[in-house]
Order: structure tokens, then C-alpha cells, then sequence
């Protein structure tokens, strides 16, 4: 009988000391620090990747930045241009006058080349053509085949149209100072230079009644014209003149005996494009 006290007393000792409640807490808190750690490593694990796809997005946002400043930082301007003038002829023989509306047209690329590293300071060189429509009343005709000049009494006679025409190519030489910066292209501008123009086409014409006179590739025009000139302003406004140095004629176009010794002023505006 003891023994079999004995052995129960055992089974409900080792029962007992299976429900301990001191191991399970321990086992519990072992498997809550487990998860932790399991947790602690997942979210580890996703802020690197995060960090990583930040340190990538940022990277590539600083190489199109540095792209973008060395693009800009050698930005030039003012490389197109178009200009209308009012044209005036200077040194008129006597009698000369001009009427209605003498006008020009300028077109043309400029090449800047900035000299400084803030590119406010440039030269540039060019390439363009010019049209310069001269209405007044020096009527030309020809003689045995050669230019022959008079001029028209406009108080005698009333011709309805008289003019000449005279087309170029044009290379303009130009020094420049801007107040231009890498986001702003609104500016002042002050832009002074020589230009060389070639002759390519010139044509008179001259309308009274049934009278039309016309006369193309007249050899008394110079085939070379130069001269300086100037452009201001700021933004898309800018005031230009141009002076011619020579005469429009060669010596041999003559009226009454007296060269005619013109040159020609043109005062107007500018309009530069990027």
C-alpha cells in the first residue's frame, strides 16, 4: 500500500512540476523576445532597402541637376536676329529728295562667343541678308545702253512710283554687353560692331503713267558696302542704327557732271531671338 502512495505521490510531483508556472512564463517570454528579434530584423531589412531606393532616386536627381548646370552654364544668346529700319540717303546732290517711305529688312545668325566666365561679355560673328528699299526722285534710264541719272522735279512732274532696290549678304562683326544671367533672358543689351555686305541684286524701277522704266543689275552700284553700327535696349526692344562709310554709287554714276556720292543712314528696330 505505501508503495502505491509512494508512486502517486510521484506522478503528482512530476504533474505539478510540469504546470510550473515560473517555466512557462519563461518560455513564453523567450518566444515574445524571439518574435521581437524576428520583427526587429524584418524591419531592419526594409529600412535598408528604402534607404538604398532613396540614396538611388537622389543620386539620379543630382546627376540631371549637374547635367542641367553645365548645360546653362554655357548658354548663349542673341544668336538670331531681325531688324527694320527706315532708311535715309545721305549726302543728296542737290534736287534729291526722298519720299514716301524708304524701308529695310535684316535678317540673319550671329555666333556668341562669351569671353568671361559670367557670359555678359561677348564677340560675335554672322551671317544674314538685307533688303533696303530706297524711294526717291533720281529717275534712271538708260543711254546707248548705259545707266543714265536725272533728277525729277516733283513740283513739275508727278511720277507715280520711283525707286531702288538693293538686296545683300551681310557680315557682321559685333562686340557685346549684356546684363544677361543663366535663368533670366530678360535683359539689357548694348551690341556695337562693322558689317561688311555684298551686293547680290540690285533693281530700279520708275512708274509715271504709262511710262514703266525698269533696270536690273545696274554695274554703277557698289558691289561692297561697310560700315558700323549699334543696337540697345532691353528685352525685345531695341533701338539700331547703322551707318554707311561709302557711297552706294561708284564714281562713274553721275548727275549733271557731280558724282552722286550718297551713303546711307538706317535707323530702327532690333529683335534678337536665342
Amino acid at each position: 500500500m505505501k508503495k502505491y502512495f509512494s508512486i502517486l505521490i510521484c506522478i503528482i510531483s512530476l504533474h505539478a512540476l510540469a504546470q510550473d508556472p515560473v517555466k512557462d512564463k519563461q518560455i513564453k517570454e523567450a518566444q515574445e523576445k524571439e518574435e521581437q528579434e524576428r520583427i526587429k530584423e524584418v524591419l531592419s531589412n526594409e529600412k535598408a532597402t528604402e534607404t538604398r531606393e532613396l540614396e538611388e532616386v537622389r543620386r539620379k536627381k543630382d546627376s540631371v541637376q549637374s547635367t542641367v548646370t553645365v548645360v546653362d552654364s554655357l548658354y548663349r544668346e542673341d544668336q538670331f536676329y531681325i531688324g527694320l529700319t527706315y532708311d535715309l540717303l545721305q549726302k543728296r546732290p542737290d534736287g534729291v529728295s526722298q519720299n514716301s517711305f524708304s524701308s529695310g529688312f535684316h535678317i540673319g545668325f550671329l555666333r556668341d562667343i562669351p569671353l568671361n566666365k559670367r557670359r555678359n561679355v561677348a564677340i560675335a560673328i554672322g551671317l544674314g541678308y538685307s533688303m533696303n528699299d530706297y524711294r526717291q526722285n533720281i529717275k534712271i534710264t538708260e543711254v546707248d545702253g548705259k545707266p543714265f541719272y536725272e533728277v525729277v522735279n516733283e513740283s513739275e512732274v508727278n511720277f507715280d512710283k520711283n525707286k531702288f532696290s538693293l538686296h545683300y549678304v551681310d557680315i557682321p562683326f559685333e562686340f557685346r554687353w549684356r546684363t544677361s544671367t543663366i535663368q533670366s533672358h530678360r535683359f539689357w543689351r548694348v551690341y556695337t560692331g562693322f558689317k561688311l555686305s555684298y551686293l547680290l541684286l540690285n533693281k530700279s524701277k520708275y512708274v509715271e503713267g504709262n511710262e514703266k522704266i525698269r533696270i536690273f543689275g545696274n554695274d554703277d552700284f557698289n558691289k561692297l558696302q561697310y560700315g558700323a553700327y549699334i543696337s540697345f535696349g532691353y528685352n525685345t526692344w531695341n533701338f539700331h542704327a547703322y551707318y554707311g562709310l561709302n557711297s552706294l554709287f561708284k564714281s562713274d554714276a553721275k548727275i549733271d557732271g557731280k558724282s552722286i556720292d550718297m551713303n546711307t543712314v538706317n535707323i530702327g528696330l532690333m529683335f534678337y531671338i536665342l
